[in-house]
């Protein structure tokens, strides 16, 4: 029989202090650093208000991750939080104790809670948030701006109360507080309350941003200013920017303008991802030319592009770097072969990622891409799903393809002679197919997965994915 492990005097310690609420803050002054989080916790979740109070006013540490204990709709010991700070901002200087300069109210933070009593300085040094070594002068410091880190998902036309009053909070404290938002992520709200939001977000902390919501270009022109201040923006995903009809041409170029010249102020951009683009559409070359900085990662999906516009792209000098390269449903089936090897063989040296689904790539495109494709030693994910093949061409894909050691997932269609002339699946025959794609594999003498789909597979989509062995999907589509 186990024997329970007694629980330590410091534990014992903090369940007395919390029984006592005028005890724990006549205590604060002498508590030791080690045990403040476990009782900060306990007094959080039982809703001790007055405690919370008084151990955010004496918080040794110079960050407080609260997003990860916040318990909605419960936000009372939020607001007991807030009201602690408001205390010591208006305070002016710092206290002996206190060193807190950051409240974090994203969900991060986990590691530190669960440091508990007796968790060393290094520990809490790994994680940014040592506590600060006690002053042996009492001369008090002057209080810098309290940094508040929050990720902002603003998904509803109005906001919920938590964020309302939250950011009533700060509006009012403008002076003494810098709101800080790494990601920002954008539903479904009229781009004028974004804009009353972001007008208290210091835009230059946000470093990715996300619009998955149908914007009109116009919209998006708005929007623009504020995006050129986002200067530190990282990673930038844009879905569904439409134009109006009712516009005319020449007010739309202005709001192409408006939009893309703020890419002249964002030095720190690596990934781009803009799907159904469509007010790009005849102007990507207008884009590319205001890129400041070489690309991870470059997204441009389910669009028309123009074989112009693909060509410029090849030769965007900082495009040469990709890591991936994402262009599913851009049609190319009338463009000349040569233009996917060109573009490919500028970042044959880098590429990991390489999506073409749903392009219409003819054999012979395929064909004229597989010398460079077999030069892309870095490559590990590929996928053609969607597009429409012959066996003869897959052949030749597996055999150019088999020197990528680096390329362990591979989504390929089934073969079009999978397929009755009028569409219909024929599982024999596929059946047929998938052994002698499996004998070519073994034949080359390096085992590999790959992953064949109908177009569509009305079971699971355009991909459907098994773990181990080639595998072909045993769904049927009817004409």
């Amino acid at each position: 029989m186990s024997v329970p492990t007694p629980p330590r005097l410091l534990d014992l310690a903090g369940m007395h202090l919390l029984r006592e609420d005028a005890l724990v803050c006549s205590a604060l002054e002498f508590l030791p650093t080690e045990l403040f989080p476990p009782l900060f916790m306990d007094a959080f979740h039982g809703r001790h208000i007055k405690t919370l109070k008084a151990m955010v006013q004496a918080w040794p540490f110079v960050c407080l991750p609260l997003g990860s204990l916040i318990d909605l709709p419960h936000v009372g010991p939020l607001q007991a939080v807030l009201e602690a700070l408001d205390v010591l901002l208006a305070q002016k200087v710092c206290s002996r104790r206190c060193k807190l300069r950051v409240l974090d109210l994203r969900n991060t933070g986990q590691s530190f809670w669960s440091m508990r009593s007796g968790a060393s300085t290094h520990g809490f040094s790994s994680l940014g948030m040592a506590p600060v070594a006690e002053q042996s002068s009492r001369t008090h410091q002057p209080l810098a701006p309290l940094k508040v880190y929050i990720e902002l998902c603003l998904k509803k036309r109005t906001l919920d109360n938590f964020l309302t009053y939250l950011l009533r909070w700060m509006e009012q404290r403008k002076a003494s507080i810098h709101l800080c938002c790494k990601k920002l992520t954008i539903f479904a709200m009229p781009v004028e309350n974004v804009t009353k939001v972001l007008n208290m977000v210091q835009l230059d902390c946000v470093q990715e941003l996300q619009v998955n919501w149908i914007w009109h270009l116009s919209t998006l022109a708005k929007f623009a200013p504020l995006l050129g201040q986002m200067s530190n923006m990282q990673r930038l995903h844009l879905s569904r920017i439409h134009m109006s009809a009712l516009e005319k041409q020449e007010q739309q170029e202005q709001q192409v303008v408006q939009f893309t010249s703020q890419f002249l102020k964002l030095h720190h951009l690596q990934d781009l991802y803009l799907d159904s683009p469509s007010f790009l559409e005849g102007r990507l070359d207008q884009m590319l030319r205001f890129l400041r900085t070489p690309l991870d990662h470059l997204a441009i999906t389910n669009c028309q592009l123009t074989e112009s516009e693909l060509t410029y792209l090849s030769q965007c000098p900082n495009i040469r770097q990709l890591k991936g390269l994402d262009l599913s449903g851009v049609a190319i089936t009338d463009f000349s072969p040569e233009i996917l090897h060109i573009l490919l063989e500028q970042v044959a040296a880098s590429l990991q990622e390489l999506n073409l689904e749903q392009c219409g790539i003819t054999d012979s495109q395929l064909e004229s891409i597989l010398p460079v494709l077999s030069c892309c030693s870095q490559l590990r994910t590929f996928s053609l799903c969607g597009n429409v093949l012959s066996m003869a061409i897959m052949e030749k894909l597996l055999s150019h393809t088999t020197g990528l050691i680096n390329l362990s997932d591979e989504f390929y269609p089934a073969p079009q002679e999978s397929y009755s002339p009028h569409g219909v699946l024929h599982l024999g025959q596929l059946a047929q197919l998938r052994d002698k794609l499996i004998k070519i594999i073994q034949d080359l003498g390096r085992p590999r997965a790959i992953w064949l789909s109908s177009s569509p597979c009305p079971r699971w989509g355009n991909k459907t994915f098994y773990p181990e062995d080639p595998f072909l999907c045993h769904c049927y589509l009817s004409a």
